[in-house]
């Protein structure tokens, strides 16, 4: 189940990855904003990223005008790994090598036809389970 957030500015784009993971089959569970009136990103980033973090969701997508805001609020949660992608090679690269567990998009930066490809690499890609990788993700963990 894929976890989604976003604020008043990343809401029309949060419509259109919902109807491409229905259009996929892929179960998702929306925590909001619910409509285009001003609300705070960091309560409905925080929200997506918890239910990754508890195990509720296994990967998170948060939206915002520039993804900045909503991704640092979703990696002040213990145990998530958002990344800020605005193309596909990024996309590709943080799963493959940091195994993130959350998405963000700027829905201000990308279309949606680049942003539903993003959501789709993000998606299709799985860890490279690297010897090498892992130990950086231990260590961005706080592990040694």
């Amino acid at each position: 189940m894929i976890a989604l957030g976003c604020d008043h500015g990343g809401f029309d784009l949060k419509q259109e990855v919902i109807k491409y993971l229905e259009q996929k089959g892929i179960a998702y569970k929306d925590f909001g904003c619910m409509d285009k009136n001003s609300c705070d990103y960091p309560v409905f980033g925080r929200a997506a990223a918890q239910a990754v973090a508890d195990g509720t969701c296994e990967k998170g997508i948060v939206i915002c005008t520039t993804g900045i805001g909503i991704s640092i609020s979703a990696n002040k949660v213990p145990g998530v790994r958002c990344a800020l992608c605005s193309d596909t090679l990024s996309a590709k690269m943080t799963r493959l090598h940091n195994d993130a567990n959350m998405l963000a998009m700027g829905a201000g930066i990308v279309g949606t036809n680049l942003a539903l490809d993003i959501v789709e690499t993000f998606l299709g890609t799985e860890f490279s389970g690297e010897e090498r990788h892992q130990r950086r993700i231990d260590l961005i963990e706080g592990g040694k």
